[in-house]
C-alpha cells in the first residue's frame, strides 16, 4: 500500500518508479480521486460547523419567543445534518475507491534494482559450486531408477489430479529429513525463531501481504471463506498486523515449516512432469520484521541463510537480482537463488528473498516506536529457506549414479539415521 501523501508531494517520482516496472503513470488518476475525497471531507466539515452554529442559535430563538426564527433554524439544523451525512457517505465512497486503486499498485523498486522486462534481464551477482561432470547423461528426477519405485505420480493424479505427488518409503524419509535439516540449521546457526502457524487464514491476512485483492486466482479459498496459505509468509508476517512492536524486540527473525497451496494460475503447460511445480508443497519460510533502515542489511543476511543451506548440501547454485519487470508485487528488491539441476541442464529457482520496505506494514498497520516516539511503520522481508520439494529434486539429480542409485549429501546423514544413499531399487541404505 502506498502513502497518498507521498504521491501528492512527488507525483512525477511515483510515476517514474512505476515506469521502471513497465506500468503507466497513475498519479493523476489517484490524485483526482484524492482531491474529490478531500473536497467532500472539507464540505462535510463546513456543513457540520454550520449545523453546530444553528443548533446553538435554536435555543436562543426559542428563549426570546421568536417562533419564526426558531422554525427556520430547526429546519436548517435538519438540512445540514442530512447534508453532513450525505457528504460523509460520498467522502467514504471516494476513500474506498482510492484505497481499492492503491491496493492494486505494486511496490516501487529501489533505485539499485536493475531495469528490465523479464527474467532475461535479471543480473547474476554470484555463483557457488561447480556442476558435477557426469560420465553418463544425467536424468531428470522422475526418471532416475531408484526414484521411480517411490515417486507415485499416477496415484497422486488418481487422488487429486495433476500437479500433486505421492511419495513413498525412502523418498518420504529424505523429504522429511530435508525440512528438519533446514529448520534445525536456521534455528541453531542462523538465530531464527521457529514458529508453527495455521494454514487457513482470513481475508485480512492475505490482504496484508498483498495476495488480495489482485492475486485471488492464485490461491485457494474454502467454502466458508478461509484461504489456504500460498506460503507461511502470510501468517508469519501478519503476526505483527495491527500491533505496535517494541523497538527493543527488533529485528524479529522467524522461520516456519508448512504446507503451501497454490493454484498455479497462468502456468498451464509449464513443468507438467515431475514435482517441480505443485498445487500442494512444503516450504521452510523465513520472515523478518525490522526497522526500515535495517532492511537492506537484513535482506543480505536472509539471502545468506538460504545460500548456507545449499552450501551444506553441496548443491551448486547462482544468485541473481531480479530486474524491475520480474519482481513480485510486494517487493522493493528480490534475490532469487537458482540451484543447478543436471537433469534439465539449467539453474532453476529454489528460493526467493525479498525486502518489501513498509509496503506490507501499511496494509497491515504494523508499527513500532523509534526512540519511544511517534509510531512508524516497520519493514518486512520474506524468503524461502528453502522450498523442500525443489531441494529434494536437486538432491536427487545431483546425487544420481549410473546404476540408478542416489548418493545423499553428507550433511543430511544425521537426519537419516546414518543412511547415505537410495539404492537402485528405491530403498534407503
Amino acid at each position: 500500500m502506498h502513502d497518498i501523501r507521498t504521491i501528492r508531494e512527488n507525483p512525477e517520482q511515483f510515476d517514474a518508479a512505476l515506469a521502471r516496472r513497465g506500468l503507466p503513470g497513475l498519479s493523476s488518476q489517484l490524485l483526482a480521486v484524492d482531491e474529490a475525497r478531500r473536497t467532500k471531507i472539507n464540505a462535510a466539515e463546513t456543513a457540520q460547523a454550520e449545523q453546530n452554529r444553528a443548533s446553538k442559535e435554536v435555543g436562543a430563538a426559542k428563549a426570546r419567543g421568536d417562533d419564526a426564527e426558531f422554525e427556520r433554524l430547526r429546519a436548517l439544523v435538519a438540512e445540514k445534518k442530512a447534508e453532513v451525512a450525505r457528504l460523509n457517505d460520498e467522502a467514504g465512497a471516494e476513500d474506498a475507491r482510492l484505497r481499492a486503486m492503491l491496493a492494486e499498485i505494486p511496490n516501487l523498486p529501489l533505485d539499485e534494482v536493475p531495469e528490465g522486462r523479464d527474467e532475461g534481464d535479471n543480473v547474476e551477482i554470484r555463483r557457488w559450486g561447480n556442476p558435477r561432470n557426469f560420465a553418463f547423461t544425467p536424468k531428470e528426477h522422475f526418471d532416475i531408477g531408484g526414484v521411480k519405485p517411490v515417486l507415485d505420480l499416477a496415484t497422486a493424479a488418481k487422488l487429486s489430479g495433476s500437479r500433486f505427488m505421492v511419495l513413498k518409503g525412502a523418498l518420504t524419509r529424505v523429504h522429511r529429513a530435508l525440512a528438519q535439516f533446514m529448520l534445525d540449521t536456521h534455528t541453531t546457526e542462523h538465530d531464527l525463531t521457529e514458529v508453527w502457524t495455521p494454514v487457513l487464514v482470513r481475508d485480512e491476512a492475505m490482504y496484508g501481504t498483498g495476495n488480495l485483492p489482485k492475486f485471488a486466482e492464485d490461491s485457494y479459498q474454502t467454502t466458508n471463506g478461509w484461504w489456504l496459505i500460498p506460503t507461511s509468509e502470510v501468517t508469519l508476517t501478519n503476526i505483527v498486523a495491527g500491533e505496535i512492536v517494541e523497538e527493543s524486540t527488533l529485528p524479529l527473525r522467524m522461520t516456519a515449516h508448512s504446507q503451501c497451496f497454490r493454484s498455479e494460475a497462468g502456468s498451464a503447460g509449464k513443468d507438467t512432469t515431475g514435482i517441480l511445480r505443485q498445487h500442494q508443497f512444503e516450504k521452510v519460510e523465513m520472515v523478518t520484521i525490522c526497522a526500515p533502515d535495517q532492511a537492506l542489511a537484513e535482506h543480505e543476511r536472509m539471502t545468506g541463510c538460504a545460500e548456507a543451506i545449499l552450501q551444506k548440501l553441496e548443491l551448486p547454485y547462482r544468485t541473481v537480482v531480479l530486474c524491475t519487470g520480474d519482481m513480485g508485487f510486494g517487493s522493493q528488491k528480490t534475490h532469487d537463488i537458482e540451484v543447478w539441476l543436471p537433469g534439465q541442464g539449467k539453474y532453476r529457482e529454489i528460493s526467493s528473498c525479498s525486502t518489501c520496505g513498509t509496503f506490507q506494514a501499511r496494509r497491515m498497520n504494523a508499527r513500532y516506536r523509534p526512540g519511544g516516539g511517534k509510531p512508524e511503520f516497520v519493514a518486512t522481508l520474506n524468503g524461502s529457506g528453502l522450498a523442500v520439494g525443489r531441494t529434494l529434486i536437486a538432491v536427487l539429480e545431483n546425487g544420481q549414479q549410473e546404476d540408478g542409485s542416489v548418493d545423499l549429501p553428507k550433511a543430511l546423514h544425521p537426519w537419516l539415521g546414518g543412511k547415505t544413499r537410495i539404492s537402485p531399487e528405491g530403498v534407503l541404505v
